[in-house]
């Protein structure tokens, strides 16, 4: 499982203990989690790395390689400003360099972030000011998967080779670009709730180009 950020509303202590017993709860062998804003908001992350940033280096950015395809969890939420733009930032840049340049281009790529790594809609600040550099490490590979959270619903983007997927949240419906005079949780009717929240299964198939992205709703 990957958790793409907020695991908290308030990084508090008891709303990290509830996460624990409803990931404990769920069938995943593995969970891999990066930062949202709300991780970080009480003591810049640190009760979070504790928890869950085991195998993480840096500020809590990481890869990994299951099956075949190689995994790179960035973090692009600290020093955020209301309304601001993610930054991922320089030392984390030159580990991601680094990190993907021994690899083949014929390697799967995944990239989880909390805030998407493209312009969904800068004035809202969703969108990561220096993606355009972490990107630009990934041209030589032929499949890479983007996937992010933060603005809680599912909006998708091919450029080149690359796909991005921006997913549902389990909480908090968002409103869709401009539809409103901000961000911020919608209200929405109790019947209706569980059709715009969700999560994302993505898929590894040998012997085909992309990875397959469902997004489910909790319906």
């Amino acid at each position: 499982m990957l958790h793409t950020g907020d695991v908290s509303h308030l990084s508090k202590p008891e709303e990290f203990d509830a996460v624990e017993q409803i990931v404990k709860s769920s069938a995943a062998k593995e969970v891999f989690y990066v930062p949202g804003e709300h991780d970080v908001l009480n003591d810049v992350g640190k009760d979070f790395l504790e928890r869950y940033g085991k195998g993480s280096v840096g500020g809590g950015w990481r890869s990994f390689d299951k099956k075949g395809v190689h995994f790179i969890g960035l973090v692009n939420v600290m020093n955020l400003k209301a309304g601001g733009l993610g930054t991922i930032g320089k030392e984390q840049l030159e580990w991601m360099e680094k990190d993907v340049k021994h690899l083949k281009s014929s390697t799967p790529i995944v990239v989880f972030a909390h805030i998407p790594l493209w312009s969904v809609y800068p004035e809202w600040g969703w969108g990561t000011e220096d993606s355009a550099q972490a990107l630009g490490y990934l041209k030589k590979f032929g499949s890479v998967t983007v996937l992010n959270g933060h603005i809680h619903q599912v909006m998708q983007k091919v450029e080149g080779n690359v796909t991005f997927h921006t997913a549902a949240s389990t909480a908090f419906p968002q409103p869709s670009p401009g539809k409103a005079d901000s961000p911020g949780p919608m209200k929405v009717p109790a019947d209706q709730l569980r059709s715009v929240l969700g999560i994302t299964d993505v898929s590894s198939v040998r012997g085909r180009h992309a990875l397959a992205v469902i997004d489910s709703t909790l319906v």
